[in-house]
Order: C-alpha cells, then structure tokens, then sequence
C-alpha cells in the first residue's frame, strides 16, 4: 500500500461547537449559526442558533437543545461586541445611504477637517 499524506483543511477553525457567518447566495446568508456535527471533510451540518466557542453541545444536538445554550450565554450580546459585527453594520448603513445622505456626511466630514486644522493652527502659532 501507498503512504497517506495528511493535509490541514483550509477551514479556520471548523469544529463542533464553533459560531459561523452564513456567506454565500442562500435566503440565510448574514445570519450566525453553530456547527453541530461535520457530516464529512467538506459539509458541516448547522444548527439553527449559534454557540460560544468555549462551551460544546452534544454532538448532533437538536434546534431546542443549541437555543438554549445560545440563550444561556448571550451569543447575540457578544457577537455585536465584536469588531467584525460593527464593521458589517457600518457597511449596511453606508449601502443603504441616499444620494442626498452621502453628500450631509461628506459636508459633515469637511466640518470637522476644518476644525481640527482650525485648533492646530492654533497650537502651531502659540508654539
């Protein structure tokens, strides 16, 4: 027989337990869930709520069982914590600015420029 050659996935972290981002075109995407059994190296089998990393359900553990583990420890809490949840929400309300909107917030950005070279002017002359 041949040798086996025993390659790392290239999924990050990919474990029962684990919080994912559904991505992709399916009606889920953008929404969190957790890994509740890998039926095979490449198709994870997803729970309808998500859990902490630290804390692992039974395996192939069931809607009811993964909810209350998501309930019990504040998932949704700590995922809007996180700087990637910020940064997503920052992105949404960007796309879903008008053409008016964007033009206030770059007259807003303008305004603030102008005050800060207006204040550093000021400590440059008193220097």
């Amino acid at each position: 027989m041949g040798e086996a050659s025993i390659t790392e996935s290239n999924w990050r972290l990919v474990e029962v337990g684990r919080v994912i981002l559904l991505q992709g075109d399916s009606p889920y995407a953008g929404r969190l869930a957790a890994i509740v059994e890998i039926i095979d190296h490449k198709r994870p089998f997803q729970g309808s709520h998500h859990l902490p990393s630290r804390r692992r359900p039974p395996r192939g553990a069931r809607t009811p069982t993964v909810q209350k583990f998501w309930e019990k420890n504040e998932i949704d809490s700590k995922w809007e914590q996180t700087n990637w949840a910020k940064r997503r929400q920052q992105i949404q309300r960007r796309q879903a600015l008008t053409d008016f909107d964007r033009f206030k917030v770059m007259r807003l950005k303008k305004q603030r420029r102008f005050e800060e070279r207006r204040v550093l002017a000021k400590i440059r002359a008193k220097a």
